[in-house]
C-alpha cells in the first residue's frame, strides 16, 4: 500500500536551512524515516521524495513510500513544533481512480541526461540535458514508457514548463556528484493506466536518492470554474 506525505519545512531553523542546502543530508533525514531493512512490496522503487518551494518562505518535503514515515526527527530539527507537524495519506484511492484519458497538472523534478560522448574514441558516459529546449524532450520521449503523454498546445497553453532548473554539486564518500536537475509543471494525459500507476509509486528518471523522480498529480481545473 503506498503512502503519500507532505510535511513543512522551517528554513529558518538551522537544520531546516542544512536540509534545504544539501540533498545528501535529506536524503538521510528521509531514510531516517524508516526502520531499517523495511520490506519494499513488489512494483515499489526506493523511496521518492521531493522539495517543492513555491515562495521563498514556503518549503514542502513530498514523501512517497510503500510504509508509513515517522519524521519526528526531521520535525525537531527542521520543523515547526506546532500546528500539524506532518500529513500521511493512504495514496492507493488517488492511484487506483486513474484511468485512461483522464487530464491532471503535474510536477516533477527529474534529472534528464543522456549517453553520449563527445570525440569518437572518447567512452560513451551519462551527459546532463543543459537547455529547456532538451530538457522537455527528454520528459516528452520518457512519457509514453510512463503512462502518459504531453498533450498538444501552444506556449501559452503551459502544457509543458521547466519552472526551475540548476546543479546540484555535493561529495559522496571522498567522490564530487554532480547532478544536473530540472522541475516540470503542466499537463498530462494519461494513455496506460497501469504504467502510470507504476511510475507513481517507482519514479522516473534517476538520482531519485537525491530528490529527483517524484511525480505528483493534481486535479486539472478549468478556468471557468
Amino acid at each position: 500500500m503506498p503512502f503519500l506525505t507532505r510535511m513543512p519545512i522551517n528554513r529558518r531553523r538551522r537544520g531546516g536551512a542544512k536540509l534545504l542546502a544539501s540533498p545528501q543530508a535529506m536524503h538521510a533525514a528521509v531514510a531516517a524515516a524508516f526502520p531499517p531493512g523495511a520490506p519494499t512490496p513488489a512494483g515499489h522503487g526506493r523511496v521518492l521524495w521531493r522539495v517543492d518551494s513555491p515562495t521563498a518562505d514556503t518549503h514542502h518535503l513530498y514523501v512517497v513510500s510503500s510504509i508509513e514515515p515517522d519524521l519526528s526527527h526531521i520535525v525537531e530539527q527542521a520543523g515547526w513544533q506546532t500546528g500539524e507537524m506532518w500529513q500521511t495519506r493512504d495514496y492507493a484511492p488517488v492511484i487506483d481512480a486513474i484511468d485512461a484519458g483522464q487530464r491532471y497538472r503535474f510536477r516533477l523534478r527529474a534529472n534528464p541526461v543522456y549517453s553520449g560522448r563527445s570525440t569518437p574514441n572518447e567512452q560513451t558516459s551519462l551527459r546532463a540535458h543543459r537547455s529547456v529546449k532538451h530538457q522537455e524532450s527528454w520528459l516528452e520521449s520518457r512519457a509514453q514508457r510512463g503512462g502518459f503523454l504531453i498533450p498538444d498546445g501552444s506556449r501559452d497553453d503551459a502544457l509543458l514548463r521547466v519552472v526551475d532548473r540548476g546543479v546540484m554539486r555535493f561529495g559522496r564518500r571522498g567522490t564530487a556528484v554532480t547532478i544536473a536537475y530540472a522541475t516540470f509543471d503542466g499537463v498530462l494525459e494519461v494513455v496506460d493506466p497501469d504504467a502510470l500507476r507504476h511510475t507513481l509509486v517507482a519514479g522516473l528518471g534517476r538520482a531519485k536518492a537525491y530528490g529527483c523522480g517524484l511525480l505528483t498529480l493534481a486535479p486539472l481545473v478549468s478556468p471557468a470554474s
